[in-house]
């Protein structure tokens, strides 16, 4: 007998696993609150580990269309002055790339390929409202956009439906808001010209203070030019977060003046946020990492199971490694006993991540620059030894699984 999953949550991570299911020959239906899939959010990176699931879906080349092959990653102070620089991807020596892309596409792209195998296996405009377990199965009651509830009943329901997720919320009903860090961060997307080799990934300022940049568009690349997605960070008193929805635009007036002078020579900070014409604004929040993601027949995946700090590249491609490892637990045993064993390889890795990431992760190589040069340096291995820049960036690929000898293992020969 098939088993069949329902997913909550059309987002990368339902439809990532709808697709990982899928191709073990397990029936998937996905349930998504949204009336249509539409082009929301910004750049997003994926790491090799990630981008090895995507591989094995048949994906590389749908992917490598759209997407900039990262080359490096370069950690600078306030001043511009270099800290850290990195290979990524395959000049670091990994067998797959390293992807920086546009959320809204790669969405989309997903969301095309699962009409193409699976038939009409995503219905939108349908809510998740409640589920229990009786008889050896999971029955789920989803609301339509029109007001209407039905019930469907599966062996297995995963919550992938983000941050807010109604489903850890039904079974965790008292763990109320996702923690305000008090920091703000402003996200768009600016076209103009590449800089630096036209595919690294930089990081400028410290915990209090930051600007992150990188091109997401191979399109753009191909005439010459560069689609450039940049994070604006600051911290804030306020102690209330304002909404998290991918739709809130802002006025740059908002920030832009703390970055008035940051002009490097090869990055003109002011110029990309004003060349704008679209700019969200998103509090940076997380959760406790919880003691527990299944309950019988029922778990978590991606951000409903682990939301994380935007730090490290690790929130699209953390979901994707749960999709891949909820597949193969699910094709090697039924129900309970599966999603135990997919809850024991994912909750331990994911809630290293998460606190690693409260501590900033590999970025503690800029705070470490404000702190102790804050009026910059002229020789950063004066102020931060190269060993200890090195074993910041090794210690933090280890814990979030993408060391090159990791990511080598993991791949499935052909």
């Amino acid at each position: 007998m098939t088993l069949r999953v329902l997913i909550i949550g059309g987002g990368i991570g339902g439809l990532i696993s709808a697709l990982c299911l899928h191709a073990r020959g397990i029936q998937v239906q996905v349930f998504e609150r949204m009336t249509a899939i539409r082009p929301l959010g910004v750049g997003i990176n994926l790491l090799p580990h990630a981008v090895s699931v995507l591989h094995e879906l048949g994906l590389a080349e749908k992917v490598a269309a759209t997407a900039i092959a990262t080359s490096r990653l370069q950690y600078y102070n306030k001043f511009g002055q270099l800290i850290w620089s990195e290979p990524r991807g395959m000049p670091a020596g990994y067998p797959v790339p390293q992807y920086s892309i546009h959320r809204g596409i790669l969405h989309a792209l997903l969301h095309e390929t699962v009409l193409e195998r699976l038939g009409p296996a995503v219905q939108l405009g349908a809510s998740f409202e409640a589920a229990w377990q009786h008889d050896g199965k999971v029955h789920v009651r989803v609301v339509g956009e029109d007001g209407r509830s039905r019930e469907v009943e599966a062996d297995v329901l995963i919550g992938a439906d983000g941050i807010h997720s109604a489903v850890r919320r039904s079974f965790h009903p008292h763990e109320g808001p996702p923690k305000f860090a008090q920091r703000l961060l402003w996200r768009a997307v600016t076209e103009g010209e590449p800089f630096l080799d036209g595919r690294t990934m930089i990081m400028a300022g410290h915990q209090d203070q930051k600007f992150v940049c990188y091109p997401i568009s191979q399109q753009h690349a191909r005439r010459g030019r560069a689609l450039l997605n940049w994070i604006a960070e600051l911290a804030v008193e306020q102690s209330e977060p304002p909404p998290q929805d991918w739709n809130r635009q802002v006025d740059a007036a908002r920030f832009a003046d703390r970055f008035r002078e940051w002009r490097f020579g090869w990055l003109n900070v002011p110029a990309l946020i004003q060349g704008a014409t679209q700019i969200y604004e998103f509090p940076l929040a997380d959760r406790d990492p919880l003691p527990q993601w299944t309950h019988g027949r029922s778990t978590l995946l991606g951000d409903a199971a682990h939301p994380m700090y935007p730090i490290g590249s690790n929130g699209a491609s953390q979901a994707i490694l749960d999709a891949q490892a909820l597949a193969a637990a699910l094709s090697q045993a039924d129900g309970p006993e599966a999603l135990q064993a997919y809850e024991a390889a994912r909750r331990p890795a994911t809630t290293q991540i998460v606190l690693a990431n409260r501590r900033n992760g590999p970025e503690q190589v800029m705070q470490l620059a404000e702190e102790r040069a804050p009026q910059g340096f002229s020789d950063v291995h004066a102020v931060i030894a190269r060993a200890e820049l090195e074993a910041i960036a090794a210690r933090y690929k280890q814990t979030a699984g993408f060391s090159v000898e990791q990511v080598q293992r993991q791949i499935v020969p052909s």
